[in-house]
């Protein structure tokens, strides 16, 4: 399939044989009635993983590597794009890193430079076409694309472009990134993509490849987090979203991509530039509260330092008389290490998660009350039967799951279960690159805390403010945040959430192959 823009041909990665595997969405309707949905529990989905390697003679094992790491940011598809000084080489496709990316595979994406991304769709659908990196062949040579963010003015601009002539194959805002560089009347690349880089508006950090040239960029608010890295053998620079992927692939952190920062790598060396000024810094709160890794370094700060912190301030805020301290796994786990020890409660593990349950599972003929729910978890009878249960979790979204483990709990024996949650109340969604339910299905959008209480079937229930949020968060020491999912008060212009929510695929406007 072949792109135009005004009076160039641009190649997008998009083969016959591409088409034909995906079946165009992986949320088909299951046919087995019993099939019972496993991608997650009730909580806000974590949204990309980005990581770019340059000059190193294992590139596309690096890229794997860090994809690995940064697993828990996408699991519904992951690519690779590996250039070796003159052809950028992808590979791409639904499902887990590990799964995707064999040996064969890997021997096939030669290079010393790869970018990586790994997937959960905050806009566009699911399927494989919009996986990334994207790759096109335009005027300005060929490129390769991942992005971690959402695009608050992709409709506006896509809308333009589609005007202009463009055809756009996937319904990706990533896309809209490619095409505004082919249409850049820049002459450079670099003056091209910073020239892009200024017109687009909401959260990006961005790794992008050419046949000899790593570029890393982070918006002028600085939304999401993107790191660099060193790695001492061969002096090698990688880029990733969380640090805990540098230590997989025995790089040093070195530092975080500034707000409004362009990073150029080439044969030249490196090279910085600001494409536009840093703007009132919006870091995503929540990379604290739940989306990273509790071993990584985001915004300049520990996430495991923040989420004890948070569970201390909930101690301070929310004392109950209780036996035990018990987390919600594995999410929940540092908050409630702070809890006991600012509470002097004793930690307990009266939960068990099991992280081999797949996307589906079949039921039995007679259904299980709380099936989905009891796959994932298990509670641990002899731990709380008999007690007075403080029970931590970093979030209540819909409150449906809350509600089950809440059950699951006083079924195994607690005399009483007392709901603790380290961030405030949901009750907005969030238009940076986080895919949250619309506020009509944010359970604190609609209910008082005790309504929640009443609804989850909790003995109390209580958040922690959000005064206590940012001061645990270190609020002011090396950024500031975006708390809008808690306040309804948006960084930026306000968009319609339609504009962008996730497309329904029309195989009607399909091109054909």
């Amino acid at each position: 399939m072949v792109t135009r823009f005004r009076n160039q041909r641009v190649s997008l990665d998009t083969s016959p044989s591409l088409c034909k595997k995906i079946g165009f969405t992986s949320r088909s309707p299951m046919t087995d009635s019993r099939s019972t949905e496993m991608a997650q529990l009730d909580k806000f989905r974590e949204e990309c993983g980005v990581v770019g390697i340059y000059g190193h003679p294992e590139a596309t094992k690096l890229a794997y590597l860090g994809l690995h790491a940064l697993q828990h940011r996408g699991q519904e598809s992951a690519g690779i794009a590996a250039s070796d000084g003159h052809l950028i080489r992808l590979h791409k496709a639904m499902g887990l890193v590990g799964d995707i990316f064999t040996a064969p595979v890997l021997a096939n994406l030669s290079g010393t430079l790869a970018i990586g991304h790994t997937r959960y769709s905050t806009t566009g659908d699911s399927a494989l076409l919009n996986a990334q990196p994207i790759r096109v062949d335009c005027n300005k040579g060929m490129i390769a694309v991942a992005h971690n963010g959402n695009l608050v003015n992709a409709g506006s601009l896509r809308a333009r472009l589609e005007a202009d002539g463009s055809i756009f194959q996937t319904t990706s805002d990533t896309e809209v990134i490619v095409h505004l560089i082919a249409h850049s009347r820049e002459q450079t690349l670099p003056d091209a993509i910073a020239d892009v880089l200024r017109r687009i508006d909401g959260a990006f950090s961005l790794v992008i490849l050419t046949r000899d040239r790593l570029f890393a960029a982070r918006d002028p608010r600085g939304f999401r987090p993107l790191s660099m890295g060193h790695v001492a053998a061969g002096g090698s620079l990688t880029f990733a979203s969380e640090s805990t992927a540098f230590d997989l692939i025995g790089a040093s952190f070195e530092r975080d991509i500034k707000p409004g920062e362009l990073v150029v790598v080439g044969p030249e060396g490196i090279h910085s530039r600001f494409f536009a000024p840093a703007g009132p810094q919006s870091a995503c709160i929540f990379e604290h509260v739940y989306f990273s890794r509790p071993d990584s370094v985001v915004f300049g700060r520990s996430v495991n330092q923040s989420r004890e912190a948070l569970g201390r301030q909930l101690a301070r805020e929310a004392a109950v008389e209780a036996d035990i301290v018990v987390p919600v796994p594995d999410s929940g786990v540092p908050a409630a290490i702070g809890y006991a020890a600012q509470s002097g409660l004793p930690f307990r593990v009266g939960l068990i998660r099991s992280h081999y349950v797949g996307r589906t599972f079949i039921e039995p003929e007679q259904r299980v009350r709380d099936f989905g729910v009891k796959l994932k978890l298990n509670p641990v009878r002899s731990v709380l039967e008999g007690k007075r249960v403080v029970l931590i979790d970093d979030s209540i979204v819909r409150g449906t799951t809350s509600r089950k483990i809440v059950r699951m709990v006083r079924n195994a024996g607690a005399k009483e279960v007392h709901m603790r949650i380290s961030c405030p109340p949901t009750i907005s969604p969030c238009y940076y690159g986080v895919d949250t339910p619309t506020k009509r299905q944010l359970i604190a959008a609609n209910k008082t805390v005790d309504q929640i209480r009443q609804f989850i079937g909790a003995d109390s229930l209580a958040y922690v403010s959000l005064e206590g949020l940012k001061q645990a968060c270190g609020e002011g020491e090396q950024t500031t945040y975006c708390t809008a999912c808690y306040t309804g008060q948006y960084p930026t212009d306000f968009v319609s959430m339609d504009e962008i929510q996730p497309a329904l695929f029309d195989p009607d406007i399909v091109p054909a192959d």
